[in-house]
């Protein structure tokens, strides 16, 4: 991913903060049959390696767990809030006129290699902490448990887990830090009139220059 300076994060705290957030992640593999992404929850669980370990799951007639399988390098892409930045936010436009469009957002790129496994106890610890994070909250919360324990086996035998050590770690936070501060200022100011969540949340990391999700 290509960083300018500025515009690196590498807070090991943030970028797990930014993993956390993304409720679905981009798993990207290479491998005879070319280039396969996949778009699908993930756990992480910062303990299990120096950089955290990253758990989930492919349906079994997905052939990109054969990639995974391999042992070859894969990337997961977590994308967090983004915005459009119009050249009449800046206080330049009316300066000099010597401004374009840009784009401001937050994405973490973590690499590593797999272990795949289809094991039913070690598949069914990653469906019910990934059903357990996304279903606290909820005034009646549903637990894998709910369901009859010879569906729950039918179910994980469709599937094939996968637990990537995170070797690599690539953090970016493109909020306008190579601007002035009055442009700064101008980005915050215009985002925060519009309708859309991504933008407001872009615009109180640009005014707050906020260095956690």
């Amino acid at each position: 991913m290509y960083t300018p300076s500025y515009f690196t994060d590498d807070d090991l705290a943030n970028l797990h903060g930014q993993i956390e957030a993304t409720r679905l992640a981009t798993l990207v593999t290479f491998d005879e049959a070319g280039l396969q992404a996949s778009h699908i929850p993930l756990l992480l669980d910062p303990s299990q390696s120096p950089r955290g370990t990253l758990f989930g799951h492919l349906a079994k007639a997905n052939p990109q767990w054969k990639a995974l399988e391999t042992g070859a390098e894969a990337l997961l892409i977590f994308q967090g809030p983004d915005a459009y930045i119009s050249p009449s936010f800046y206080a330049a436009k009316a300066e000099h006129g010597k401004v374009v469009p840009t784009w401001n957002y937050l994405a973490v790129h973590a690499y590593g290699r797999a272990d795949v496994f289809t094991d039913h106890e070690r598949l069914l610890q990653v469906v019910s902490g990934l059903t357990h994070k996304h279903e606290t909250g909820r005034a009646e919360p549903w637990a894998v448990s709910d369901a009859p324990a010879d569906y729950i086996d039918k179910m994980l035998n469709g599937i094939v887990g996968f637990a990537i050590p995170i070797e690599r770690l690539e953090g970016k936070r493109k909020l306008n830090q190579n601007r002035s501060a009055e442009d700064i200022a101008g980005v915050s100011k215009g985002l925060a009139l519009s309708q859309d969540p991504s933008d407001q949340k872009i615009a109180q990391l640009v005014s707050q220059g906020v260095l956690r999700v």
